[in-house]
């Protein structure tokens, strides 16, 4: 890390709904990265919480996405070392986090590599774009894809048909249910996921 273009890789990590970008620290983020660095499982990376402040609008009529994409990445390359390269940036979110984490990382492909959805409620016309956005990826560009939710999530139906799409393209990725509900201890217990 140092030069311009070959820094530390970033996280970008969205908070769920009606919750703020702390709700990552609170759930012991930090701890866990620095656990997984100094174990040597990850190289440092820098972790950017961003805030959605309207967390009940309508994802159609948000701009959180073009904040994210056509600021938010910008202004982490020129002010922070970070590498520029979509291949060392993911973006994951929780509940509603996750939601825009899918609809950001597959619509917007250029922009993050891969892409982590923990206790995903895909957004109402995501799950009918995924075919498309999927189609419009060249394969060596595909974002590596995690999901983890709890079986007893009451999201587990449209998070299953998401997965269901990401199978039917051949879209390698990961799928994990575990003992668990929407709730902020089942993700505390995975953070580190």
């Amino acid at each position: 890390p140092g030069r311009r273009g070959t820094g530390y890789a970033g996280k970008y990590l969205i908070h769920g709904q009606s919750y703020t970008y702390d709700q990552w620290d609170r759930l012991g983020i930090d701890e866990a990265a620095d656990e997984l660095i100094a174990s040597g499982e990850v190289d440092p990376f820098v972790i950017v919480m961003p805030n959605e402040e309207q967390t009940t609008a309508n994802p159609e009529e948000e701009k959180f996405s073009r904040v994210i994409t056509r600021n938010l990445v910008p202004w982490m390359t020129e002010n922070y070392p970070v590498c520029s390269d979509r291949s060392c940036r993911a973006i994951g979110g929780l509940s509603r986090g996750a939601g825009w984490a899918v609809h950001i990382g597959l619509s917007k492909p250029e922009f993050f590599g891969s892409i982590g959805a923990h206790s995903l409620p895909i957004f109402i016309g995501d799950l009918p774009a995924t075919p498309r956005w999927l189609m419009e990826i060249p394969q060596d560009e595909m974002p590596r894809v995690y999901i983890d939710i709890g079986i007893q999530d009451g999201g587990m139906s449209p998070a299953s048909q998401f997965e269901q799409v990401l199978t039917a393209y051949n879209v390698p990725h990961e799928w994990h249910i575990n003992n668990g509900e929407h709730t902020e201890s089942y993700w505390s217990s995975h953070v580190k996921d």
